[in-house]
């Protein structure tokens, strides 16, 4: 592992342990060039997911990406972060097992809405008012009204 201070690539591992979402190890590492202290983390990876855009472009699948998003619109709600980390490895190994390593956006997308929507209301019409690319209030106004159940009447 590279050493992000000097660039030294042989640092040398002090600690492994699981992380807190017990599906990855976290490392304590150190640098004998530099000094430098630093964590890394190991996940499984079943196998290299390619994203394929509504363009047709392709590129590699990056949980990062899709985690930063999550987060954003997560931001500020009562959801424990070990939760997050968990919705996150959820989806990544149910995108994993879907047998082909071709997967539309589209599904990714429709994936990690489902899973909000289970999770917390607020992030799942947050991360649909990006993913949906609302352009107007009209927009948020008839996705939410699509949430709401029916009203009954009092007659």
């Amino acid at each position: 592992m590279r050493c992000p201070f000097c660039g030294n690539v042989d640092t040398q591992v002090k600690d492994s342990r699981p992380a807190e979402d017990h599906v990855s190890i976290r490392r304590r590492r150190f640098c004998p060039a530099c000094g430098g202290r630093f964590t890394t983390y190991e996940r499984v990876q079943l196998r290299d997911l390619v994203v394929v855009k509504s363009s047709g472009k392709r590129e590699p699948f990056d949980r990062d990406k899709m985690e930063r998003s999550i987060r954003i619109a997560m931001q500020k709600r009562p959801i424990e972060p070990e939760r997050i980390e968990q919705l996150i490895s959820g989806i990544v190994r149910r995108l994993e097992s879907m047998g082909d390593t071709d997967v539309p956006s589209r599904v990714i997308g429709e994936i990690v809405m489902e899973t909000l929507a289970r999770i917390d209301t607020v992030a799942y019409v947050r991360f649909a008012s990006v993913y949906k690319n609302f352009q107007a209030a009209d927009d948020f106004d008839k996705f939410v009204s699509e949430l709401r159940p029916p009203m009954l009447n009092d007659e």
